[in-house]
């Protein structure tokens, strides 16, 4: 009952503060506007560089609808805008020398040519682009307000990041997370047990490092795509911006929102191994003030692994409401269900993936399952006030209802040929409440600029967790099945274990979190500039172990990460950084799940990143990036089963070392040319022994030496295009014990688009093309997933 009192409390005070500034924002009922073409001047500074990027920047900085043609600006350059304007005045400054001006329409603005005096002035009709805090040039972000919880283009951040476009996301016919990542250099995907997502950023595997909207995401689960603009890959420490977590890196997925330009698309798709999705995509525009959206999701599909199935189901409304010129308010829900099964894929023999079919289960299908439902809400209330100061509040209230069950693989195929089988389920609920408030303020000290932001973030989550494990005719947690058949028939009952020595997980944790956070970008010179933050984290965890020995702990650390980078630009498209970052995650780990006396005497651990780097846009809309690194891990928690019958121990170890270089490129070649991709070279080594799994030295799991990764789509004609995606892998240990490799492979996609008429289009994607064996992911050494074989899907696109 207290649990709940507090909740209710927390989320009563996170809405009321949200409807108070929404009160104190709100005009009067007299006084509905129209767009104000004269709002008062604001501060702003943006940088000397490429017309486009200017234009852009200042666009989202404002708000307004702007309309250009990109032709005009091709190669265009501006001296920047720094100091107060309002919007007419600043716009006429960004223009200056460009032989181009600014014109009013549709309540907004245009950017035209500017006519000749020669000739009378001709009203024109351009092919324009409508740029509404739009940052992307179809694969090349050109912006983002991620990294640095300000608005900021991607070449000034001292990070390599690497952003998935909605087009890019159409385009690859991506519907993962896992599907996301694959072309992008740095990362890997985990199996993740086969019930939720698991990436490898530089060498560490995560859970619960995905964010939306800047707001944490961690409950173990597949997440989908539907109701997504784009996805943000953030490498490296992150905890500045992100808190506990944030290890090697960060997934962002930044949702659609309701918008000016209305929206009606619907995609129906079909393929290979009876696939089955169809999305919607609707916006309506009310008035001048408010505008909604509908985006919404069905799936039913099969799988190339036998007896194994998918449904899901999601729908995302979403309203903003304008009611001045300097305050937005964005509401929206997303209620999601995920409905599998737990596949976690095959074993492995004489130091390999065994070598049976690809389709071939381990376990039992049909006892092998898992859910997941979500129901979250979100708000957004920004105001830029007439000082200069930006206000934003993010809320967000989520519940989560997670339930897998799985027979699987649990050892090796013996000499004789057969196989050990286990089996358990675990089921999770959580509860979450954030609410984060940040303070945007850019000022000059002399010849000094400086974007400060400074914020504060609370936050609750209560967590259930209860595991059962599997007995076979209720005597035994192991069972032998020959290799030639290695599904199990038997009775299986689920139990809690409760007794010494075999006990499993009841348990209750609720963690509260406090965050203060401040950051610095400075312009020192034009050529120069640094970036400086720091955070603290109170972090409080209170576990209640219900069985066993019923222990009631509680924990509390004080977390500081800092960030410091430091961006040096030759010329304007061109910056050379290096940067220095932290994170900690704490005792209780991603998943706050699992504490024992002993993990409670241990310090968090800790991950720190140096990184160096070059960013130079070829082009306003073709970005090549490079980045060397080095991330240490130290007091590293490894899980250690000695003996079947035992509970697992928990191992304080120095740590890893983790080194690589990255490259990246992602624009367009030509107007009809785009590209993304890139390559990576990773080495990483266990700096100390780890009792009973590995040596120091031993190679970091899960970790290739070397990826490729390279899309490329070509547009024949207006109507006709076509893509051809490659993905090599270099060979990796599945495991820290490092006795089972998985083999390198290289993967070619393809895709095909038709633009049928004004309304529809089609697209054919077919995954690899050329039907390669090989093994896309691994948990450990005795759950390995095999790739996919050729598979090809249909997408009707309709546009209204």
């Amino acid at each position: 009952m207290i649990t709940h009192s507090l909740t209710r409390c927390i989320c009563f005070c996170a809405l009321f503060f949200s409807l108070s500034l929404t009160a104190v924002f709100l005009p009067k009922p007299s006084a509905a506007q129209s767009v104000d073409t004269s709002a008062a001047a604001r501060t702003y500074n943006i940088p000397a560089g490429y017309l486009h990027d200017a234009l852009v920047q200042f666009a989202q900085q404002t708000g307004i609808k702007l309309a250009l043609d990109p032709a005009l600006l091709e190669g265009k350059i501006t001296f920047g805008l720094e100091g107060e304007f309002d919007i007419k005045a600043g716009l006429d400054q960004l223009l200056t020398g460009s032989g181009l001006q600014v014109t009013q329409r549709d309540g907004g603005f245009a950017i035209i040519a500017t006519p000749s005096t020669a000739a009378k002035p001709a009203v024109t009709t351009l092919p324009m682009v409508q740029i509404t805090a739009d940052n992307t040039n179809r694969y090349a972000a050109v912006s983002t307000s991620t990294a640095t919880k300000t608005n900021t283009l991607l070449r000034d951040v001292p990070q390599s990041i690497s952003v998935i476009t909605d087009e890019l996301i159409k385009d690859q016919s991506i519907r993962s997370i896992g599907d996301a990542v694959r072309y992008v250099p740095g990362v890997g995907v985990s199996q993740g047990e086969g019930n939720r997502d698991a990436l490898i950023f530089r060498g560490n595997r995560s859970t619960g490092d995905f964010f939306t909207d800047g707001i944490r995401d961690d409950v173990e689960y597949y997440r989908d795509l539907y109701n997504m603009e784009r996805i943000e890959v953030l490498k490296g420490a992150n905890g500045m911006i992100f808190g506990r977590g944030g290890s090697g890196g960060v997934v962002n997925r930044v949702s659609k929102k309701a918008h000016w330009n209305p929206v009606q698309e619907f995609i129906f798709q079909g393929g290979s191994f009876n696939q089955k999705r169809m999305t919607a995509d609707v916006g309506y525009v009310i008035n001048d003030i408010a505008a909604v959206r509908l985006n919404a999701l069905f799936e039913d599909s099969g799988s190339f692994r036998n007896d194994v199935n998918m449904m899901r189901l999601g729908i995302s409304p979403t309203v903003t409401i304008k009611p001045t010129q300097r305050t937005k308010i964005i509401a929206s829900m997303e209620r999601f269900n995920d409905h599998r099964t737990a596949d976690r894929g095959i074993t492995s023999f004489g130091g390999r993936p065994v070598d049976v079919s690809r389709s071939q289960f381990f376990g039992d299908p049909k006892r092998s399952h898992t859910n997941a439902d979500v129901l979250a809400f979100n708000s957004l209330i920004e105001h830029k006030f007439e000082t200069g100061i930006t206000l934003q509040n993010r809320t967000n209230y989520a519940t989560y209802d997670k339930f897998y069950q799985n027979v699987f693989a649990s050892g090796g195929v013996d000499t004789l040929n057969q196989v050990s089988l286990a089996a358990y389920n675990n089921a999770t609920t959580r509860e979450n409440v954030f609410n984060q408030t940040n303070l945007l303020y850019s000022l000059n000290t002399g010849p000094i600029a400086h974007t400060l932001m400074a914020g504060i973030e609370v936050g609750r989550q209560e967590t259930h967790n209860r595991r059962e494990t599997g007995l076979f005719n209720n005597k035994t947690t192991s069972w032998s099945a020959p290799l030639s058949d290695p599904i199990v028939n038997v009775p299986i009952t689920f139990k809690t274990r409760d007794s010494l020595g075999s006990t499993d997980a009841l348990n209750r944790s609720v963690v509260n979190v406090t965050s203060l956070y401040i950051q610095d970008q400075v312009e020192i010179i034009p050529q120069l500039q640094a970036i400086a933050g720091v955070r603290y984290d109170m972090f409080d965890v209170d576990f209640q172990q219900k069985n066993g020995t019923r222990d009631h702990l509680k924990t509390q650390d004080g977390l500081i990460a800092p960030r410091f980078g430091l961006i040096y630009k030759p010329v304007t498209p061109v910056s050379i950084y290096a940067s220095y970052s932290q994170a900690y995650v704490p005792r209780a780990g991603d998943q706050l799940t699992g504490l024992n006396v002993t993990v409670e005497a241990l310090k968090p651990e800790k991950f720190t990143t140096l990184e160096v780097g070059i960013k130079w846009d070829v082009r306003p809309d073709l970005a090549f990036t490079a980045a060397a690194y080095r991330l240490d891990r130290t007091n590293v928690l490894s899980s250690i089963t000695v003996t079947p019958n035992a509970p697992d121990q928990t191992i304080l170890t120095k740590g890893q070392r983790t080194e690589g270089v990255e490259v990246g490129l992602a624009g367009q070649l030509a107007a009809n040319w785009s590209v993304m991709g890139g390559y990576a070279y990773q080495t990483g080594e266990i700096t100390s022994d780890i009792f009973g799994v590995a040596q120091k030295g031993a190679s970091v799991a899960e970790l290739p030496r070397h990826t490729f990764s390279m899309w490329s789509r070509y547009d024949i004609t207006p109507s006709i295009g076509a893509a051809l995606g490659v993905i090599y892998r270099g060979s990796m240990y599945a495991s820290l014990t490092n006795q089972v490799i998985l083999p390198d492979f290289t993967r070619v996609d393809a895709a095909l688009f038709a633009q049928f008429s004004k309304r529809f289009r089609g697209q054919l994607n077919i995954e690899n093309l050329f039907d390669a064996k090989y093994y896309a992911s691994a948990q450990n050494d005795f759950n390995i997933s095999p790739g996919s074989p050729i598979a090809i899907r249909a997408s009707l696109i309709a546009g209204f």
